[in-house]
């Protein structure tokens, strides 16, 4: 007896089987086709089609199950299908559509959190591309020089890390001004400042000057000795231009390159320190956006470009890279006392050596948020600003006074404002007047900066797109500036209010419901007191703990000590060696 079951276009024939019936004859598994058998035997329909058996002879009965398995999995029953419509029949398949990728929000969170995370500064993405791709293209257009290439000039200055001299090149003199270049006798940093003029001329080239090459040669009376070599851009300094009576006006003839038909007075004077704080600070974001903390700010490092005629960040020698980990060794501090934060160190003394390149670029986003070690260059930042608003503190014996007095106070500006403004000398006050200035805006901007606390200043960026910025100074921004300005002042986000909100919420007397505390709560809290006994268990913890911390403290030291060692020979490719 036969049954035939037709449902959505699908044909479904069962054929009555009898014992001496000829063998059913399936020629070929079904998929996507109308099936039908090849029984002679009659069909009869079903009356009802969802319930139906099937009987198997014991001859056939392979050969059919394995036809209504094929059959089962021709129509997708039981498992996930999909329908297509190709003219007059419809096919069932358990393919999948070819959709591509599908589009989901915790997929698309993931993709973006991903993104942010690889361009987070100080950006390991960029740091990729700079370290395997730029790096070595550059080395390959490198231009080659020796130091019997230059003639020495005048010498133009000398510091902690190297002797600097105005030279000219001996290649090709038709095509070079005497004296266009500035060539570095560098000291034991030299290495790493090659390093970080580099990395500078590849990332932010319009922070600091216009480095050329640096090459290495051995001498057999010197020694080793490192050479950098800069296009000459000017010989001022932030702090020669500050040593003149004329200061801040001798700077805006050099900005503009004439004298602004303006009465002299505290808003002329104001807008010529608010150009040079906005470009220094426009380089110092440059310099912490790629990883770089200088280290070493103040006011005999910024240097006056006569060609952009822009203050640029120069001596690189006490800088480290966090990128890579080029520079930084966490329980030692390059820094001038004068200038230097208080805590002293960029990061803290717990921290660990940096391991291999690669390893530590894909890190640098973490260590950089724990830290925040941009922060160390603002302090040093608010210190050039106080000295340009006040003309007491231009000298190093006046800068010292100031940095006991503030020591004294605990850091906080406010305070030594209260304790020096009512007997202030009329210098002093001239420079608290200045600050004053529409509203005290500059004011806030310095104290923003010089805090104790590394958390509590403000970041580059963020100055920037600070009120004190709204006017345009001297200067008017480029185009590209403009933007960035905007740019910094879209993107950050005033918590105070929150915060006082959320101050206020719990700090006032209600109930819980109301979201604070009680009377009886907040006087509890007040009557807590320590105890000063501790018990056996926690003094066994904390011994405990003390060991722990020697353990990896010392093992912390060996491991420091090979990844220096490695990491030495890894990173020492990238520095040229002697021609």
């Amino acid at each position: 007896m036969a049954a035939t079951v037709a449902a959505g276009g699908v044909g479904l024939g069962l054929t009555k089987l009898h014992p001496h019936q000829p063998k059913l004859i399936i020629t070929s598994p079904f998929l996507g086709k109308k099936l039908t058998t090849l029984s002679s035997s009659s069909r009869v329909p079903i009356s009802d089609p969802k319930r139906f058996r099937v009987s198997a002879a014991v001859g056939g009965g392979g050969e059919l199950i394995d036809s209504v398995r094929d059959l089962f999995l021709g129509v997708g029953v039981g498992l996930p299908c999909t329908v297509m419509e190709c003219g007059d029949i419809i096919y069932r398949s358990t393919l999948p559509k070819p959709n591509g990728l599908t589009l989901t929000a915790p997929g698309a969170v993931l993709a973006l959190s991903a993104l942010s995370y690889l361009w987070a500064t100080p950006g390991v993405a960029p740091g990729f591309f700079d370290m395997f791709v730029l790096a070595f293209v550059e080395r390959i257009f490198r231009p080659t020089y020796r130091k019997d290439d230059f003639v020495l000039g005048k010498k133009l200055g000398e510091g902690a890390f190297g002797v600097v001299y105005r030279v000219s090149s001996t290649k090709k003199p038709s095509s070079k001004k005497e004296g266009d270049l500035v060539l570095k006798k560098a000291t034991e940093y030299g290495a790493v400042e090659i390093w970080m003029n580099e990395r500078v001329r590849r990332a932010c080239a319009s922070s600091c000057a216009d480095f050329v090459y640096g090459f290495f040669e051995s001498n057999s009376k010197k020694g080793s000795e490192y050479w950098l070599i800069w296009r000459f851009e000017g010989e001022s300094t932030l702090a020669d231009l500050m040593q003149s009576k004329e200061f801040p006006y001798n700077v805006e003839t050099m900005i503009l390159g004439e004298v602004q038909d303006l009465p002299k007075g505290l808003e002329r004077e104001n807008k010529i320190i608010q150009t040079i704080m906005r470009q220094l600070l426009f380089a110092l974001d440059g310099l912490h956006s790629t990883g770089i903390v200088h280290r070493d700010i103040k006011p005999q490092n910024i240097i006056f470009s006569e060609g952009s005629r822009t203050f640029k960040i120069i001596d690189l020698g006490a800088a480290a890279d966090l990128r890579v980990g080029i520079n930084y060794i966490p329980k030692e501090f390059l820094l001038d006392p004068r200038y230097a934060a208080p805590e002293q160190y960029i990061m803290s003394t717990q921290t660990p050596s940096a391991p291999s390149a690669p390893v530590a670029t894909a890190l640098s986003p973490v260590l950089w948020q724990m830290n925040l070690p941009d922060r160390f260059d603002i302090y040093s930042t608010g210190l050039i600003f106080l000295q340009m608003a006040f003309p007491g503190l231009r000298t190093d014996s006046g800068l010292i006074q100031f940095n006991r007095q503030l020591k004294r106070c605990d850091y906080d500006l406010v305070a030594w404002r209260k304790s020096v403004e009512p007997r202030a000398a009329a210098d002093l006050r001239r420079g608290f007047e200045l600050l004053d200035l529409d509203g005290g805006i500059g004011w806030e901007l310095l104290t923003s900066m010089v805090r104790f606390k590394a958390r509590q200043r403000i970041s580059a960026k963020a100055a920037l797109a600070h009120p004190y910025f709204d006017r345009e100074g001297l200067l008017a921004l480029s185009f590209m500036q403009n933007l960035r300005l905007q740019l910094f002042r879209a993107t950050q986000q005033d918590y105070s209010e929150a915060v006082n909100w959320i101050i206020r919420l719990m700090a006032k007397s209600g109930t819980q419901q109301d979201g604070g505390f009680t009377e009886a709560q907040l006087q509890e809290l007040r009557e807590m007191e320590p105890k000063k006994k501790s018990s056996p268990q926690r003094n066994a913890l904390a011994s405990a703990l003390r060991l722990q911390r020697k353990i990896i403290k010392t093992l912390n030291e060996s491991v420091d000590e090979l990844n220096r060692r490695r990491k030495s020979l890894w990173w020492s490719r990238w520095i040229p060696r002697e021609e």
